[in-house]
């Protein structure tokens, strides 16, 4: 597969078992922080364990903001995973005052239930849109979460999937070729692999 992958260490969890999965699937993996590695790849993984603030603090720090920003903007295809989805939108209640990179209009919200949170393992995906992430993933697939929190966007069209817990919360977005899913696909075993393997199959050529 010639594929240039990077996926972003910014200190903000294991990005390690990203790249094994990513290079399960057939690709060229790179692990990097530096500027000049993501505005040479095709595809684009930004994953993430922790707090909002902590990783938006990071991404400023090694002046990754831009290079990410520019990415999405010139249509390479661009996964944020788990924090790396919530990091998208405008802000998160985690970290009032903190800004985050507002690709997408809303904001992160920390569940509100009578469930244990984190909401820990298997759930099922609900489709809502169309989506190339998930092709030949089958109706309603499970997959693996750990969060605390979840986006809520400000706009309809851009929710690719929903996921039930004592309520619906979106658990995957897309928009061109830019997506964020909440679960770890790493941790998804079959369904997981898939999805990045449809991820991999995105042309990276300028919507």
């Amino acid at each position: 597969m010639d594929k240039q992958v990077v996926v972003i260490d910014y200190g903000m969890g294991n990005v390690r078992s990203v790249e094994k999965a990513l290079a399960c699937c057939g690709a060229s993996v790179e692990v990097a922080a530096q500027p000049d590695r993501i505005r040479a790849a095709s595809h684009v993984v930004l994953p993430g364990v922790g707090a909002f603030g902590d990783a938006m603090g990071e991404l400023k720090r090694r002046k990754l903001i831009e290079p990410i920003k520019a990415a999405i903007a010139e249509g390479k295809p661009f996964l944020g995973i788990c924090l790396g989805l919530q990091v998208l939108f405008e802000r998160s209640e985690e970290n009032p005052g903190v800004a985050g990179l507002a690709v997408f209009a809303g904001e992160v919200k920390r569940f509100r239930t009578h469930l244990k949170v984190p909401h820990m393992g298997w759930n099922a995906l609900k489709f809502r849109n169309e989506c190339p992430l998930f092709a030949e993933t089958g109706a309603e697939p499970f997959v693996y979460f750990v969060h605390s929190y979840y986006v809520s966007p400000r706009e309809a069209d851009c929710v690719a999937a929903l996921t039930d817990y004592d309520g619906e919360f979106v658990s995957a977005i897309a928009r061109g070729r830019c997506f964020g899913v909440q679960f770890h696909p790493e941790k998804s075993q079959t369904v997981g692999l898939k999805i990045l393997e449809n991820f991999l199959h995105l042309s990276a050529k300028p919507l």
